[in-house]
Parts: C-alpha cells; sequence; structure tokens
C-alpha cells in the first residue's frame, strides 16, 4: 500500500512506479559488481535525470557511501553546488532511506522523495540496520518535503532477497 505525508498525486505517483521499478530491474547489475543493494536517481521537475548512482560502501570502503548519499553529492557537482533547493528536485531510491541519508536529503534542498521498500522490510530481509527515525515523514512535511513510499515494493523485495543468497556482507558495525 503507497502511503505518502500529503495528497496523492497520480501522475507524480504513476511517474515514481516507472523510475523505481527500472531502478530495481538494474540494480542486480550493480549487486554483481561489488554495490550493495541500494540504487538511487535525482531528477528535474521536467523529468531529466541529473544523477544516479549506487551503494558503495563496500568497494569504496567508505560507511558514508549510500545510494543517496552518493546520488546527492552526484547532483550537486552536476549541477555547480551544495544546495540543490532552487532546482526542484526529486530524489528516487530503491528502498526507504536510513537515519544518515534522511539527514543528507533534508539538508541537500531535495524537494520530494520516492521509495520502493520501507525499512522494516529490509531490515527482515537483510538484517541492516535502518536506524532510529522518528516521525521523519512529519518532520519531512513540516519543512516541505513530500515523501511517497512502499513503490513496486515486491520488486525491491526480490533484488534484496537476490542480494543475501549470494552471500553478499550485511554491513553495519559491531555492536
Amino acid at each position: 500500500m503507497i502511503i505518502s505525508n500529503g495528497i496523492t498525486d497520480e501522475n507524480k505517483l504513476k511517474r515514481a512506479t516507472d523510475i523505481i521499478i527500472g531502478l530495481q530491474n538494474e540494480l542486480k547489475g550493480y549487486i554483481v559488481k561489488g554495490h550493495g543493494p541500494f540504487l538511487a536517481a535525482v531528477y528535474d521537475e521536467k523529468g531529466n535525470l541529473i544523477a544516479k548512482t549506487a551503494n558503495s560502501v563496500i568497494n569504496e570502503t567508505c560507511s558514508n557511501n549510500h545510494a543517496e548519499m552518493n546520488v546527492i553529492k552526484a547532483a550537486e557537482k552536476a549541477l555547480g553546488t551544495y544546495d540543490l533547493s532552487s532546482y526542484n528536485l526529486s530524489l528516487y531510491v530503491t528502498s526507504e532511506p536510513c537515519m544518515m541519508c534522511l539527514g543528507g536529503i533534508m539538508w541537500s534542498g531535495i524537494k520530494a522523495v520516492y521509495y520502493g521498500v520501507p525499512s522494516k522490510r529490509v531490515e527482515e530481509i537483510t538484517g541492516f540496520d535502518e536506524g532510529f527515525k522518528p516521525d521523519w515523514f512529519n518532520e519531512f512535511k513540516k519543512r516541505g518535503i513530500t515523501v511517497y513510499g512502499n513503490i513496486a515494493q515486491e520488486i525491491g523485495e526480490e533484488v534484496l532477497r537476490y542480494y543475501v543468497n549470494q552471500g553478499n556482507t550485511v554491513y553495519q558495525p559491531e555492536r
């Protein structure tokens, strides 16, 4: 069931579904190349792709290299700015952003977030720790960031199972 922190716009939801399904379909190729099981893209309001990147925590040995953080960095570089707010950009990601990525999204100036698999299912399928995220939907709404979630969730869950079944690393610090 699709969830949102605002009034559902069927046109935006249709476009988001198409984009997220495309990202999910591409993701296995990135996994085979050593990337983590998350892929993100940033588009402008006219539907132009600004940046697309995968999670590269393991293959680039950096815990901050989540797909969302990588794609925000790539979009900022492509547009020559650290503040994306004037570009009216949307972030599309295969799974719900974790705690770290939510902060990066909020401070980047991204205006909308569309995601596939919710964190609870990511954790259940993979064992990743998605972090403590108190009332983030409403906090984003207060800041003018629209969120749509659970888009093409079943396809995304299949990709996450593929990642785990291939014996890939579920990375997190030891506690």
